[in-house]
């Protein structure tokens, strides 16, 4: 019987591990560059965790479950309620502010589509413990910071920025109860994933009594965002607009301000968000958001522990590897071998396997043929590993106590002592 992999879930084969390590080391790079530290948690929570911040409505999202004990848990779908428990319980002794980042595997019970599957790996950075702007300032750095490493600019990225208190502002103004406005919001927030008949279908029968789809259309769809923010600011509290101008400014010092703009609808779906909010889109390409955040201050609370302000991301693996390839982009990754040793004479094999153990006690990576086949071979057999040398030991080990090491790269090869490569096998070997 034929099995396949459940949907929307992935194999990962050595070549698709090598890019998965690839986009990891360049997440934890950014990461620990803007000093943040690595955390983890258990892969599922009790449901309640879930439901405390998000309502009932998210349990058809989850992966659930009960134990022997009938106690109800699920497969973790984001990262946020974990971290906020974990903080809760210790908030009286961690050094503030608390910098964290995790890149944890998660899964959604959602139907899998382009950049979007029911198991994932999501880079998850966080600051906590500060009200200050510039912290969200900070981790919106952070990745611009990933993105120009792995070489998007921002003419294929932009991040939209906005507040919470802004887009009530914007529906106070036609009128709408405070009472309605995180239904308005989850709507606002699947804007860009619906056609313009879903949406105003969707907003008309929920919202028309109050203002049309056409209204808040012309609102979303405006191609001045500047003006835009301008109108709503006015309806704002003087300390919302100043602390929002304070991050724009915090933006622009930290040089990333040309990655940034306005954007009145990103709103985020998850209502435990209290402010700035921003989310990371390709300019081009039709791809979900690559990465959404925002501000987060009360949700430590709701775990019986003290307020802790914080500001967060998460971002996915696959639409940012979705990205590079309609972009063109995606690393030439190959083997890490260091090292394929060769034996030209099967009475050598046992001085081989002397020499292989050697050099891995250098930690260096090196492999060579389970079989016992011609020279030829077993070069094309390093070639298919990538290895950067082959070390040959063949009739002039037996005569001088001699390897022969070829740099697979160059083409350069010369006769090593054995002693020698033994002793200080890197130097040796970087000098061919």
């Amino acid at each position: 019987m034929k099995i396949q992999s459940p949907p929307g879930m992935r194999d990962f084969y050595p070549e698709d591990m090598r890019l998965q390590n690839w986009l990891f080391d360049a997440w934890r790079r950014a990461s620990l560059a803007f000093g943040f530290s690595e955390y983890e948690g258990p892969i599922f929570e009790y449901l309640d965790l879930y439901t405390l911040k998000s309502g009932q409505e998210i349990v058809d999202q989850l992966f659930r479950f009960q134990d022997r004990g009938e106690r109800n848990f699920a497969i973790r779908p984001e990262m946020t309620p974990t971290l906020a428990r974990m903080v809760a319980a210790r908030a009286n002794t961690l050094p503030r502010p608390i910098k964290w980042f995790s890149i944890p595997r998660m899964c959604r019970a959602e139907r899998p589509q382009r950049g979007r599957l029911r198991e994932f790996y999501q880079w998850n950075v966080d600051i906590l413990g500060t009200e200050d702007p510039l912290a969200d300032a900070e981790v919106v750095a952070v990745a611009v910071a990933f993105f120009k490493d792995i070489g998007l600019t921002s003419d294929e990225i932009v991040i939209r920025i906005n507040d919470r208190i802004f887009a009530g502002a914007m529906l106070s103004s036609f009128g709408m109860d405070p009472q309605r406005f995180e239904a308005a919001f989850q709507l606002i927030d699947r804007f860009d994933r619906l056609t313009s008949d879903e949406f105003a279908q969707s907003w008309d029968e929920r919202f028309r009594s109050v203002v049309s789809a056409q209204t808040i259309r012309e609102f979303l769809g405006t191609q001045n965002p500047t003006e835009t923010y301008e109108r709503v600011s006015e309806r704002v509290d003087a300390s919302v607009r100043d602390r929002f101008i304070d991050f724009r400014l915090r933006l622009e010092n930290l040089g990333i301000d040309d990655f940034c703009q306005f954007d009145l609808g990103v709103v985020r779906g998850l209502a435990y968000y209290t402010g700035c909010v921003f989310e990371a889109h390709a300019r081009q390409g039709g791809l979900r958001a690559l990465m959404g955040g925002g501000r987060y201050d009360d949700l430590t609370s709701l775990l019986d522990g003290p307020r802790v302000p914080g500001v967060g991301f998460g971002m996915g693996d696959a639409p940012v590897v979705e990205l590079l390839r309609t972009l063109d982009k995606l690393p030439q990754l190959q083997s890490d071998l260091d090292v394929y040793v060769i034996d030209a004479d099967r009475q050598l094999f046992p001085d081989a396997l002397r020499l292989v153990d050697s050099l891995r006690q250098a930690n260096l990576r090196v492999d060579f043929s389970y079989k016992r086949i011609g020279v030829g071979k077993q070069f094309k057999q390093a070639a298919a590993r990538a290895a950067r040398y082959a070390i040959v030991i063949g009739q002039e080990f037996i005569d001088r106590q001699e390897l022969t090491v070829k740099n697979l790269t160059t083409g350069e090869q010369q006769a090593v002592p054995a002693e020698r490569l033994r002793s200080n096998p890197r130097a040796t070997l970087d000098g061919i």
